[in-house]
């Protein structure tokens, strides 16, 4: 058996064996996931409600993120789960570690910084961060910032990422050039 058929066969006993849920069973049971979406290992996404949840088009949700339809806090106080839509539009990035709370939309081309708490709708073009987020930039501002910084960093190419089977040597001159600022992989 070659190495494909080995891995697949892992995953799935992985699968089976700590009841893992992936992608395909969120989208069986009704959430929407458009195309050309980047979706990180370790993404928790609401499996009670995920039918609430919407995935645009060219989304990018970084590792470890929450993506909740329901929060049970309201559960002690009012006898009540609080439930609401999740819409993440097209062009949206979400950071590592964030949170999506219900009834959120994270609007076209918004990006959600790691770590932040996201309570309310974010607009448009905007760029959040905190706990709870709020809105620090905009996408416009943010580029035209990148822009400036690749005037002046080093930028390595494709055969710099570790899924190229990176030699020493390429880790080592990215230490070296990466000592005193950062830089951009193309």
């Amino acid at each position: 058996m070659g190495r494909k058929m080995w891995s697949f066969i892992r995953a799935r006993f992985r699968k089976w064996l700590l009841e893992e849920k992936w992608l395909d069973d969120y989208i069986k049971l009704g959430m929407k996931v458009g195309e050309g979406c980047s979706i990180q290992p370790g993404v928790i996404f609401d499996y009670s409600h995920c039918w609430l949840i919407e995935i645009g088009h060219r989304v990018t949700i970084a590792p470890e993120a929450y993506i909740l339809a329901h929060d049970a806090s309201s559960k002690f106080a009012v006898g009540h789960t609080k439930i609401g839509r999740v819409i993440l539009d097209n062009d949206v990035f979400i950071g590592a570690r964030a949170i999506i709370m219900p009834g959120v939309t994270v609007g076209k081309g918004a990006i959600v910084a790691a770590g932040s708490i996201v309570t309310k709708s974010v607009s448009p073009g905007s760029i959040v961060a905190g706990n709870p987020a709020t809105q620090i930039s905009n996408t416009k501002d943010y580029t035209e910032k990148l822009l400036l910084q690749m005037l002046d960093s080093p930028t390595f190419d494709y055969s710099y990422l570790l899924t190229q089977n990176l030699s020493a040597e390429k880790k080592e001159e990215m230490i070296t050039k990466l000592t005193e600022k950062s830089g951009f992989i193309v």
